[in-house]
């Protein structure tokens, strides 16, 4: 296994602990972290510290990273982190997240994850980075997703290839098994960007 691939994981500082989203993410962190995967997140609370906790849990050689930034009303970084970055602008937060993360996953958020996904996608979109599946976890997203479809898309203000790093997912096991059969067949083939239409499997 890779000790260097990491997956982003965006997601709410507002969503508790105890809320089925926080179960999840937490399950799906430490999915990942027992395949030996590296999670990175704003190391914050909420579900931040799900995939951090869910990390930790794991009890593995992976790593639990946190990029926290310094707002005048924002919370300290989560307890469960093994690497802390303090950043004083989002600017440099978003592109250290996206040079280290091989994988990233957008679970229900506000604002805040939204330029996350956004820049993201734009990265990929324009091939600055590569071999990076974006993956939309939860039903929060469904409309956000038809949206793009009928309004933006349909005006062709961007085209199917635009969509094939993007991935909607409901199920936290097959989050971790994408990212792992991902992985997999990143370690077969040359570390070009490709497309990533094999893995869908529901249509957009």
């Amino acid at each position: 296994m890779d000790p260097h691939y990491r997956v982003a994981i965006f997601g709410s500082a507002r969503i508790e602990e105890g809320d089925a989203d926080y179960k999840d993410v937490f399950q799906i962190a430490k999915g990942l972290a027992e395949a030996g995967f590296d999670i990175v997140t704003g190391g914050g609370p909420g579900l931040m510290q799900a995939a951090n906790a869910g990390s930790k849990s794991a009890h593995s050689a992976a790593r639990s990273i946190g990029l926290n930034i310094k707002l005048s009303r924002e919370q300290g970084s989560n307890a469960f982190l093994d690497i802390k970055g303090e950043f004083n602008r989002f600017s440099g937060r978003l592109d250290t997240f996206m040079s280290l993360s091989d994988a990233v996953v957008v679970a229900p958020g506000g604002i805040g994850t939204l330029l996350e996904l956004f820049y993201a996608w734009q990265l990929v979109q324009v091939e600055h980075i590569c071999d990076t599946p974006i993956i939309l976890y939860g039903e929060i997203w469904t409309n956000l997703l038809l949206w793009l479809e009928t309004e933006v898309k349909a005006r062709n203000l961007f085209n199917d290839k635009d969509m094939h790093m993007i991935f909607h997912l409901i199920d936290p096991l097959h989050v971790v098994a994408l990212i792992k059969q991902i992985h997999t067949d990143r370690l077969k083939e040359a570390h070009v960007c490709k497309n990533f239409s094999k893995y869908r499997q529901t249509s957009f």
